[in-house]
């Protein structure tokens, strides 16, 4: 793999690359849409908060995905954000299958697409934009419901593994700021 920086051509092993990105610890998520031949998704890490105002989301499928062209055709989708307790469900819906819904229990959204039973919360969204980037897409989503929010722990991905926020003794540092407006944080990247 190449990357570009000023008019320098950079090699960078792959293996490296997702090692050192391994480092960033992530939620995991269930991208979900609904399609005429039922509903489809697959696990996601990619996914982020984008806008306040509008409210936007975005997440990257990548390009071999067998759901994602459901997902862009149906014009709407939900994040499903996994709590601690669901890894089964994580690893049906990373994993390639035939029908992954059919050991998980959903309802439709008022936009069609699944609403996986015992989420954290979930967004319900509309397809906004699509942009390529390499070997993913970008797609942002506008908004358009959201679910009731649960108090287990959420699912993370941490170096390859499942973790938990779980940990015995461990307590977390606090912020040096309130990180009310985190989200729309207005002075640049130095939040701490």
């Amino acid at each position: 793999m190449t990357a570009q920086t000023g008019s320098a051509v950079v090699d960078v092993d792959p293996r490296r690359f997702r090692t050192v990105l391994g480092h960033f610890c992530t939620g995991v998520t269930v991208v979900a849409g609904c399609g005429p031949e039922g509903p489809v998704g697959f696990a996601c890490q990619s996914f982020a908060a984008l806008s306040l105002d509008p409210p936007l989301v975005l997440f990257c499928p990548g390009k071999t995905s067998r759901a994602w062209p459901v997902i862009e055709a149906a014009g709407h989708f939900t994040v499903n954000v996994l709590g601690d307790e669901q890894r089964e469900i994580s690893t049906v819906f990373g994993s390639r299958g035939a029908d992954k819904f059919a050991t998980v229990d959903w309802t439709p959204a008022a936009s069609g697409a699944p609403l996986i039973d015992g989420a954290l919360t979930w967004i319900d969204c509309a397809v906004d934009t699509v942009h390529d980037a390499g070997d993913h897409f970008v797609v942002i989503g506008r908004v358009t419901e959201l679910g009731d929010t649960g108090t287990d722990r959420p699912l993370l991905f941490y170096r390859g593994r499942y973790t938990s926020t779980a940990l015995e003794h461990a307590q977390p540092a606090p912020a040096r700021e309130r990180l009310d407006a985190f989200l729309t944080w207005p002075c640049g990247d130095d939040w701490l």
